[in-house]
Formats: structure tokens, sequence, C-alpha cells
């Protein structure tokens, strides 16, 4: 495994705890951002959007909202949970240490 691969699927784990934590389990794409700044991942809006739409077609989260202007609200689905929990593996998500489970 590639060190990219490494950082790939520790940012896509990463995306999901976040919103694992949040009270019902969303945030705005402006937020999440902010977030994954301050746990070590400074990555361009672009890339989170891409890594967001990786996640979307994999069914581990939702995005509403996405118009021109509009800030996106990213939802995480049961399955999305599941995997941040590591109650289900997804290939291409890196899975979450004993520690990191809340």
């Amino acid at each position: 495994m590639s060190y990219h691969d490494i950082i790939e699927q520790d940012l896509r784990l990463t995306i999901l705890l976040i919103l694992a934590q949040d009270a019902d389990y969303a945030v705005n794409d402006a937020v999440l951002h902010r977030a994954l700044e301050q746990v070590g991942h400074r990555i361009s809006r672009d890339r989170m959007q891409t890594e967001l739409s990786w996640l979307a077609e994999q069914g581990l989260l939702e995005a509403e909202g996405t118009g021109v202007g509009e800030l996106a609200v990213i939802k995480l689905t049961a399955r999305g949970m599941d995997v941040s929990q590591g109650r289900t593996v997804a290939p291409g998500v890196r899975r979450p240490t004993p520690g990191e489970l809340g």
C-alpha cells in the first residue's frame, strides 16, 4: 500500500468519524472542511468534494443542497455509521482502531 493510499483511506474514515460525532449525523461542508483541518487533513475544497462524491457513491453518506452558492449538508448513512464504528468493512476506507470507536 502506498503512502497516498494510506492518507486517502484515513481521510475517508475521518470524514465518517466527524459526521458520526454530530448529534444529527450531519454537518455543512464548510464546517466539515474546518474540522478536517483541525485533525491534520489540510486539503483543498476540491479534494474534499472528490472524497465526498466517492463516499456517496459507496452509500456511506449523502449530500443535500449542492446548488450554486449553497452550502452542502453532508449526512451519514446507516452504512456509513457501520463503517465508522468498525461493524462493516468498506474497501478504500481505513478501519477504525478500538481507541477511535465511540
